[in-house]
């Protein structure tokens, strides 16, 4: 499974998920242009060009859901989301859009998608995505850490984790005192530290992560990058910041070892830990 993150932040998020001939975007907050660029830039489009064969709406923000219609009724590409997200946004013709449970697995072609419900200010969910042999979790838009989001994404070789702001950045910035409180707000966004929190839980398994959607105005990829370094110390985990503009290209398939490497040491698969800031996992 190849991954394309196409665009991540508050001016637009796409990701590319492609495995054995099927290609879905997952969410839809950047133009056919862009999204053309970038596929291009990553060499992800080949003969197939830019277009994907669905279209999966983790919400209905605008930076997430405001190209899906225009996709929808162009270039007759199918769009999947939730039956609440359907009634928030417009997602065009309803012939091609189809709507998933927030907690039941469904099929586009190779690819199978695993939902989870995550608190925000409007019906979002995490994303597992599997196509048989590789597993990747995309999870961003969440003011906390919810019960049982550990345990959804545990085993995933690639988990793409939202890290927005840093908590004295936000206190220090330009927003207005009611933004402030809603990023914080357990229904806002992930902090650095929250990010963090999780990632020192996470069982073994995990060999690439990416830190998403960070606030270009309340935080920094060097203040995100060196925490979740510290979370994940002692771990071969490979760890990047997602621009707001991409592309950035993830493999699923686990890096080789170095020459030489015995393969002990990649260490045991450690047995999920008990992550305790948040209660109930």
């Amino acid at each position: 499974m190849k991954i394309t993150i196409i665009a991540s932040g508050s001016g637009g998020n796409a990701t590319l998920f492609a495995s054995r001939g099927t290609r879905v975007l997952v969410d839809a907050g950047v133009g056919p242009r862009v999204l053309a660029q970038c596929l291009s830039a990553a060499d992800a489009g080949g003969a197939l060009g830019w277009a994907p064969d669905a279209i999966v709406i983790t919400h209905a923000h605008a930076d997430h859901v405001g190209v899906a219609a225009r996709y929808n009724k162009k270039h007759k590409i199918p769009v999947y989301a939730s039956e609440a997200t359907a009634r928030a946004a417009e997602l065009g013709d309803p012939e091609r859009v189809r709507s998933f449970s927030p907690r039941e697995p469904f099929a586009i072609g190779a690819l199978t998608f695993s939902p989870r419900p995550l608190p925000h200010d409007a019906a979002q969910v995490a994303l597992v995505v599997d196509d048989g042999a590789r597993r990747a979790a995309l999870v961003t838009d969440l003011g906390e850490v919810p019960p049982g989001l550990l345990e959804h994404v545990a085993g995933c070789d690639v988990l793409m984790l939202e890290s927005n702001y840093d908590a004295d950045m936000l206190e220090a910035g330009p927003y207005p005192q009611h933004l402030k409180r809603r990023i914080r707000s357990a229904r806002g966004h992930l902090s650095n530290a929250a990010a963090c929190a999780l990632l020192a839980a996470l069982p073994g398994g995990t060999h690439t992560v990416a830190l998403m959607h960070l606030s270009e105005v309340n935080n920094r990829p060097d203040l995100a990058l060196d925490a979740a370094r510290d979370a994940l110390l002692g771990r071969r985990t490979r760890l990047l910041a997602a621009p707001p503009r991409g592309p950035l290209v993830l493999d699923a398939a686990p890096p080789a070892p170095p020459p030489g490497a015995a393969r002990s040491a990649l260490g045991p698969q450690a047995p999920p830990r008990q992550l305790g800031l948040f209660p109930g996992m």
